[in-house]
């Protein structure tokens, strides 16, 4: 969801003690990884906006009538698309990493778009069988998922020199489907919690992207 350049979601379920902190944030994760889950409730305990990828691709789709498998073969065909939701991304990732306000960004490119911009880089994973059994329900079936999946992998490598399997320069890797939803996220919290920037000698270096 978004609005403008932001989304700022505090789900009405959730009430968590606030978290303190001014930390850039970007989670990134296949399909069905738990990003928007986490998402939402980091967004709404450090009272900040949030932004989705996922969500700016499927209004993109919505403004030109297409539903998101045809964005989405669309997308195959011309990069105009991709160029355009990455381009949008990195100069929202720009403006948030010049404020000194916490703020979280969520897309699979997150990590790479908001390059030195970003305080923590989050990839969420989960086995396969978990992950499609998550998106049970979606609009996309399995098989679009998964063809979507590859067919972005393919897109990012060719227009960018991006490999997603590099994960090199993430702070933190973790496989979701090891803990409960609660539990994502109290790890998360901890870590954010507890990070101490006078204490920190140094991030990976985040690959140059040049869009």
């Amino acid at each position: 969801m978004t609005n403008d350049d932001t989304s700022h979601l505090t789900p009405s379920d959730v009430t968590d003690e606030p978290i303190d902190s001014t930390l850039f944030i970007t989670v990134s994760g296949p399909p069905g990884c738990g990003a928007t889950t986490l998402c939402k409730r980091l967004s709404a305990a450090m009272d900040c906006p949030y932004v989705s990828g996922g969500d700016i691709f499927r209004e993109l789709a919505e403004e030109k009538g297409f539903s998101l498998n045809q964005q989405t073969a669309a997308a195959d065909t011309s990069d105009s698309i991709d160029r355009a939701l990455d381009n949008k991304l990195q100069t929202i990732a720009e403006k948030w990493g010049a404020a000194d306000k916490p703020f979280i960004l969520e897309s699979r490119l997150a990590g790479w778009l908001a390059g030195s911009h970003a305080d923590l880089r989050l990839w969420l994973d989960a086995p396969d069988e978990v992950r499609l059994e998550r998106i049970d329900g979606r609009v996309e079936t399995e098989p679009e998922m998964q063809v979507r999946e590859v067919s972005e992998a393919g897109r990012y490598q060719a227009y960018y020199d991006i490999d997603v399997d590099d994960r090199e320069f993430y702070d933190i890797q973790l496989n979701t489907a090891r803990w409960s939803k609660e539990g994502v996220f109290q790890l998360v919290r901890a870590a954010i919690e507890s990070y101490d920037h006078d204490a920190d000698e140094g991030a990976f270096d985040t690959p140059p992207v040049e869009l």
